[in-house]
């Protein structure tokens, strides 16, 4: 029952980041929103919020890891059982699509009127700003072991469960304006395949294709990233304890 519990928690906190999310993506976006054309600027803080209001939503059930790559890394470091691992990913995975089809709901008289296929497609899932596969994996590995490196950093500084989610969410916004710019900064797997597959299943007027060729690189590359971070991490406290 306990980790029944602890996966409705990392389903439903990836859905509301997903929900607020994609909101924020549509809101900055779309032609027919108030807010098109706001930038890069309140895109980071508006995923940076998001991510604050689903890990107190759901930190205290799930430890909201809300992201494979986290939950791997934290596998990988010993801190989650392997046994946990598998039901953590399908819940946040299917939070992720449902969240993201919530934003679409939201959103779905302005997703009709948006005329360019890119930005229906953009408002759901990352792409890069120049196309070159291998270094937008390492751009998103680095990106990912700044979170895990961070998301550890603030659990050894002994931060309180009060203020852990708010810190958390400023550690978002800062990789979105140190490392999100290349890629868009998935830094999780289910933040980008959860509505990139939204986005093929959803009957989303003019939408063209969902970047399948693309899909894999913020899958592989935040699971490489949560690893080394990590790995660099715990060997880092080794070293000084």
């Amino acid at each position: 029952m306990e980790a029944m519990s602890m996966y409705l928690g990392e389903f439903v906190g990836t859905a509301l980041l997903l929900w607020l999310g994609n909101g924020v993506n549509m809101t900055c976006s779309l032609k027919h929103s108030y807010g098109k054309g706001v930038g890069w600027v309140a895109v980071c803080f508006g995923w940076g919020f998001s991510v604050m209001m689903a890990v107190y939503a759901v930190g205290w059930i799930s430890g909201a890891h809300l992201n494979p790559a986290v939950t791997v890394g934290l596998a990988v470091g010993g801190a989650l059982s392997w046994t946990l691992v598998p039901g953590y990913i399908i819940a946040q995975m299917a939070g992720a699509i449902v969240g993201a089809t919530l934003a679409y709901i939201t959103y779905k008289v302005q997703m009709d009127e948006e005329p360019d296929a890119a930005t229906k497609l953009g408002v759901f899932s990352t792409g890069p700003s120049i196309n070159a596969p291998l270094w937008n994996m390492i751009q998103e590995a680095m990106a990912t072991a700044i979170l895990l490196i961070g998301i550890l950093a603030v659990g050894v500084a002994g931060v309180g469960a009060a203020y852990a989610p708010i810190v958390i969410g400023l550690l978002i916004t800062l990789i979105g304006f140190a490392a999100g710019g290349g890629t868009g900064f998935a830094i999780n797997p289910a933040r980008d395949l959860g509505p990139r597959i939204a986005h093929a299943i959803l009957p989303i007027k003019g939408k063209g294709d969902s970047n399948w060729a693309y899909a894999w690189i913020p899958v592989v590359g935040p699971i490489i990233g949560g690893i080394i971070g990590v790995v660099l991490f715990n060997a880092f406290i080794s070293a000084v304890s």
